[in-house]
This record gives structure tokens, C-alpha cells and sequence, in this order.
């Protein structure tokens, strides 16, 4: 065991066809890719965004050495240093730097660094006053880089304090173009990785020996985790303390800071579509508000087309244009939180669980569980259980 979590895997979230089961192809970087620009979400069209942007799942394990001793995250650094992004710095501050044992959450020994104390300019215009120097990293369980200026060559200083700090078993996490430190660092060589999706075919280029994953929205090829754009950096730090800490403690997390905590994984790499809220699927709202209220009754496309007064093709198409996937995917992933929280927070019977949470038997649960979350029911209730009355006994 590593980490309390299990056997070396490399995850990756990423993008299924338009089919109602997820494959499990890979999704390597096509370099025909064209349009290379600046960080930022204002230099492309929409027209012209890759399959990444709908967000819908399947899963790849791929084997990766690594560590034998893995860290307990409770100290944590973020590196930065001239030309930092601060939105992504932000992201890394909030989802680790934040106080939220009042909420239950878990709470980390938290510290922004630099090459050298002093200021740090950033993308934007504007600097930062940091404390701390390097030697900050010493101590730190989980080293974590925003987004870093790609045509910059890395101060030699950095790429020396990440080597030593994977070398003796941290783990490191990057947002976005934070990959192309790592790649400087020689630590992406023989790893799955990606980034920003505007920036994977140069990611390839410039690191031959990197798998780069380009329709994917992070990568735990542990103790490496890369991540995309922006709020795939918030989804992987949410899969990261999941991970660690478990699933009360991911939603404490994404509860502050008012996010969905819907992308996590087990013990071997879990790849979640992010599920729409029925707040976010306009006209499919009451459909979708009725369907999470009754995930252990039969759903079939009809019946819920007839619920939206819409014909069945119609109502697949509206579903997937509202939602990033099908019927069936999200009626899925729904039942899979249920039974996750219900395994976690309950000591009902598994066949209860699988009843209450819509899989019908507990083979079928077994199935979706080893499938979506790369262990079993059992396992996940052994690592995260918190026996309790159970939730699926009469009052």
C-alpha cells in the first residue's frame, strides 16, 4: 500500500464518444495541433475548442513506478516565481491554504515560496510580496506549481529544489502550463502528464519522453499530478485531498468554496464526468432534480423524455448539449456518489447500498464501483468508512 490508497497507477480524466458506455481509449495529442497562444481563455474561439471542453469521462490505468513510501499530506508549498499566473496561484491557495477545521474540512501546514524571498512579478501586471525562500520546500509533503510562463527558460535553483523534493518522496502537483517546469525538471520522462489543452502538442514537442494526454482533465501519475486549465487544477487538488482524506473531506472542501466535488478517485485512478446540477441544465431542471430524488427507480429514455414533453431523440440531443453526456452516463455517476456517500457514511448491508442507490443487486454495484472508482464497494468502505446507524434503517 502507498499512501494509504493502494497500488502505483496513472490517472487521467478524459472525454468519451458519443456512446452511452465510456471507453477506455487514450487521448494523445494529435500534432497536427495549431493554434499555440499565450496563457488565458481570451485568445481562442469557441468553435474551435477540442472535445475536452464537454467534460464527459472514461478511465485509464496505466502502470508507473514510483516511491514505495508515499507522504501523508499535511505541509504543503506553492512554488512561484516571476511570471506566475495569479488566478491559478489562487486556486492552489484556497483548496490548501484555508483554514476549514470549523467545517470539518482538513486544514495544511500552507506557505507560498520563491526562488527567493521578495517579489515576485506576475502575468497580470501586478506583484506579489513572498515570505519565503526554497528552503520552504524542504518540509513539504506536497509541493504544488501554477501556471508558469512556458517561453521562460526555469530558474536552475527550481528545478533542483523539485528533483530533491520528489527524490525524497513529496508528491508534486501543476496547474496548466506549471506542466512545462516539470518538464524542465526531467520529472515528467516516462509519465503520463498533461496540460492546458492549448499547450499539449508543444508539452509533446518540447518532452519527448512524456506521455502527454491531450483531451484530459488531470493526470495522478503519483507522485506527479499535472492538470489542465484552470478549474482542472481546483479538480485535481479535489482528487488529491480525496484521495488522502476521503470523500466527507473533498465535499468539505468544494462546499466552501462552492464547487461540485465531481471528480475524485479510489485507490487506482477514478476519471468522473463533471455531473450537471439540475440548477445548471436549463430546461432539463425539473427532469434532473426528479432524477437524483429517484436514482433507485428504472429510468429509461422514454419515460424521462415524457417527463420533459419531448420526444426521445430530442430529448438525448437537449441532454447532452445541457449536460456534457448522456442520460445514462449521468444516471450513473449520480448513483455512484449515492452509494460512495452511503458506503461511507453507513454501515447498511452492501446489498442495501446497491438497492438504495439504483445498481439493483450488489454485483451490479461491484461492476460500476471497480469501474468507475478502480476498487470495490468493500475496500472503499474499509479506507473510508465511518460506521454510523445506518441510513437505510426505518426511523
Amino acid at each position: 500500500m502507498v499512501g494509504g490508497r493502494g497500488l502505483a497507477v496513472a490517472e487521467a480524466v478524459t472525454v468519451d464518444e458519443a456512446v452511452e458506455e465510456p471507453d477506455a481509449q487514450g487521448g494523445y495529442c494529435n500534432a497536427d495541433e495549431e493554434d499555440q497562444c499565450g496563457h488565458g481563455s481570451n485568445c481562442g474561439l469557441l468553435d474551435i475548442l477540442p472535445r475536452v471542453a464537454e467534460m464527459s469521462w472514461s478511465l485509464e490505468k496505466l502502470p508507473i513506478v514510483w516511491h514505495a513510501v508515499r507522504m501523508t499530506i499535511h505541509n504543503v508549498a506553492t512554488l512561484a516565481y516571476d511570471g506566475v499566473a495569479p488566478f491559478e496561484l489562487g486556486v492552489l491557495c484556497e483548496a490548501w491554504g484555508i483554514d476549514r477545521s470549523d467545517s470539518g474540512g482538513p486544514t495544511f501546514d500552507f506557505a507560498v515560496c520563491a526562488p527567493e524571498p521578495g517579489r515576485v512579478a506576475t502575468s497580470m501586471g501586478f506583484a506579489l510580496e513572498v515570505e519565503h525562500g526554497l528552503e520552504r520546500l524542504v518540509e513539504a509533503d506536497l509541493v504544488t506549481l501554477p501556471a508558469m510562463p512556458r517561453d521562460e527558460p526555469t530558474p536552475g535553483v527550481v528545478i533542483e529544489a523539485l528533483q530533491a523534493a520528489v527524490a525524497r518522496g513529496a508528491r508534486v502537483l501543476s496547474v496548466c502550463s506549471g506542466a512545462f517546469t516539470l518538464g524542465d525538471a526531467g520529472l515528467l520522462d516516462g509519465r503520463d502528464c498533461t496540460t492546458h489543452w492549448r499547450y499539449t502538442c508543444e508539452l509533446e514537442e518540447r518532452y519527448p519522453k512524456a506521455r502527454v494526454h491531450c483531451d484530459v482533465l488531470y493526470v495522478d501519475a503519483d507522485p506527479i499530478i499535472t492538470s489542465a486549465g484552470s478549474a482542472a487544477g481546483l479538480d485535481a487538488c479535489l482528487h488529491l485531498i480525496r484521495k488522502e482524506f476521503g470523500a466527507r473531506a473533498a465535499r468539505s472542501v468544494a462546499r466552501r468554496m462552492v464547487v461540485p466535488p465531481h471528480r475524485e478517485g479510489g485507490q487506482a485512478q477514478f476519471i468522473e464526468t463533471p455531473v450537471a446540477l439540475p440548477q445548471q441544465a436549463d430546461s432539463l431542471a425539473p427532469v434532473l432534480t426528479w432524477m437524483t430524488r429517484h436514482l433507485d427507480t428504472d429510468m429509461p429514455v422514454a419515460e424521462l423524455a415524457r417527463r420533459a414533453a419531448m420526444s426521445p431523440r430530442t430529448f438525448a440531443r437537449r441532454f447532452r448539449a445541457e449536460t456534457g453526456t448522456t442520460p445514462h452516463q449521468w444516471m450513473t455517476a449520480q448513483r455512484l456518489l449515492l452509494a460512495e456517500r452511503l458506503l461511507e457514511e453507513s454501515d447498511a448491508p452492501i446489498e442495501a447500498v446497491a438497492s438504495r442507490s439504483g445498481f439493483g443487486n450488489a454485483a451490479a454495484l461491484r461492476h460500476h464501483f471497480v469501474a468507475a472508482r478502480g476498487t470495490t464497494p468493500q475496500a472503499f468502505r474499509r479506507t473510508f468508512g465511518q460506521p454510523a446507524p445506518s441510513a437505510l434503517q426505518p426511523s
